[in-house]
């Protein structure tokens, strides 16, 4: 166990933390939910940061982190879209999550087949990743009210969205040949 993985297991401790704030019934309740969520959306970049600089990178770390990821943004789009209740979150939300299980399904597909690498994280998925982000951190921090905050985080989190959709067909364009290639086999 070395500092990134520690980094990343922290991220995944924090999110009983943060769901726990978000229930509170107190008006502070949704900024220290959002404050948490924001440091450890946050403690993502540093993990990567220290595991490269540092020369740490370990399959468990490899393995942990996105997971950690995927589990913090999970948990705060079902938390929103039940504190919600519309189309407005409930739509990007379920593109979200939606495309996190087809693209972890065709990744380990790829990687029974020897092809992992041509579905590997792409500069679009960083700028997905920011928006989202972006977006959960705002509407944590605000109650469900059509404010300029929470319009402005259904923008950002709508953004995520279509760039989750592109990203999506990006790596189904790319795992194309492999998958054409199966069918036909059979």
């Amino acid at each position: 166990m070395n500092i990134p993985n520690l980094i990343t297991v922290l991220r995944v401790l924090l999110i009983p933390i943060f769901i726990l704030l978000f229930y509170l019934p107190y008006e502070w309740s949704y900024l220290a939910s959002s404050s948490v969520f924001a440091f450890a959306a946050a403690t993502d970049w540093l993990d990567g940061y220290l595991a490269r600089r540092l020369e740490q990178s370990t399959p468990f770390g490899a393995f942990l982190d996105p997971v950690a990821d995927k589990l913090m943004v999970a948990v705060a789009l079902v938390l929103l879209v039940q504190a919600h209740g519309n189309l407005w979150l409930t739509l990007p939300a379920a593109v979200i999550i939606g495309r996190e299980i087809v693209v972890s399904a065709l990744r380990e597909w790829m990687a029974e087949i020897g092809a992992r690498a041509h579905v590997a994280v792409s500069n679009m998925g960083k700028w997905k990743t920011a928006a989202q982000m972006l977006a959960l951190v705002i509407l944590l921090a605000n109650p469900p009210a059509f404010t300029f905050w929470v319009v402005l985080g259904y923008a950002l989190l709508l953004i995520a969205a279509g760039l989750t959709l592109w990203s999506m067909l990006q790596y189904l364009r790319a795992a194309w040949p492999h998958l054409r290639t199966t069918v036909e086999k059979k």
